[in-house]
């Protein structure tokens, strides 16, 4: 089984007003994206659909997903792999920037267990601000 972790920023769960959906997954990273399953290029948007199990043994169906517009479309601005149909799940478990999303394969493809793990709250001073930053990591 592998584990990879995504600390979570505030774009991610929604707190932003950004409009845009899902947590990114760097396409650089060909390890971490063939961890979600392959999705074939040569078609506009590919996607599949991944079964993630949290802790208390609730299913949810997440979408992996290629936005490769910029490979088809004159003119078009997207390429890059995102996980969406997460906004449920945040709210459910109450998820707050800096807080890690953990995901663990299992032996059937496109099938994980799903976590999430509180960040410990550094505490807060006025007078400097203490930049962290947010991403995926491999846990070995």
């Amino acid at each position: 089984m592998t584990t990879f972790i995504k600390q979570l920023s505030a774009n991610d769960i929604g707190s932003t007003g950004s409009h845009q959906a899902g947590i990114l997954v760097p396409k650089g990273d060909p390890e971490l994206v063939g961890f979600f399953g392959k999705l074939d290029p040569s078609h506009l948007n590919p996607d599949a659909w991944i079964s993630c199990v949290d802790e208390e043994l609730k299913e949810w169906r997440l979408r992996f997903v290629y936005y490769n517009n910029k490979l088809h479309t004159p003119g078009g601005t997207r390429n890059e792999y995102r996980i969406t149909h997460l906004t449920k799940y945040f709210k459910s478990v109450n998820a707050a920037h800096g807080d890690s999303l953990v995901f663990t394969s299992s032996s059937e493809p496109r099938h994980f267990s799903v976590r999430l793990e509180r960040s410990i709250k550094p505490e807060i001073h006025t007078h400097r601000r203490r930049v962290v930053l947010t991403g995926w990591r491999k846990v070995h």
